[in-house]
């Protein structure tokens, strides 16, 4: 869906490179709207094999869509329900290889096989949304991506919060 030809080194330095964008990119910006939608960019341009990149934001006990990459999206998901409920739930990212055999799970697109979905945590242990990714490959995602796109996440809560 998208090209990752500025990330060349390891997979581990391609992500060190992806947070420091990130934080450069987000760093005098007050606006949350304007950052998620330049987040979920940089992230369509970083990650390969996936066909939706972004954000649901927590309103009530409902997560509603935010900025995005992909194809049009559910729009409100009960965090009773899908992988983007269960993770906020859970308080917990869940990373999913094959969304067919996850119970609940909301297909907003049928050509979605794999899912990582983390929680976006503000620094006073709220949670403003979740960060969901979705590839048409089964197992897409593994540790490193984890690890990585929750340093992703992390460095979007503590910015948002340090704004509030």
């Amino acid at each position: 869906m998208f090209e990752q030809s500025l990330y060349t080194g390891t997979r581990e330095q391609s992500y060190e490179l992806l947070l420091k964008q990130l934080d450069s990119l987000i760093a005098d910006e007050p606006s949350l709207l304007a950052n998620l939608a330049n987040a979920s960019a940089l992230l369509g341009q970083f990650l390969e094999d996936i066909n939706w990149v972004g954000f649901y934001l927590l309103e009530g006990e409902e997560l509603v869509l935010g900025p995005f990459q992909g194809k049009p999206a559910c729009t409100r998901i009960t965090v009773d329900k899908g992988v983007c409920g269960t993770a906020v739930s859970r308080r917990e990212a869940v990373l999913v290889d094959d969304v067919h055999q996850f119970p609940g799970h909301i297909a907003c697109d049928s050509a979605s096989n794999s899912e990582l979905v983390i929680p976006i945590f503000l620094k006073d242990g709220g949670i403003l949304g979740v960060l969901d990714i979705d590839s048409p490959s089964f197992a897409r995602f593994d540790e490193t991506d984890l690890i990585g796109l929750t340093a992703f996440a992390e460095i979007l809560g503590q910015r948002v919060s340090a704004r509030a």
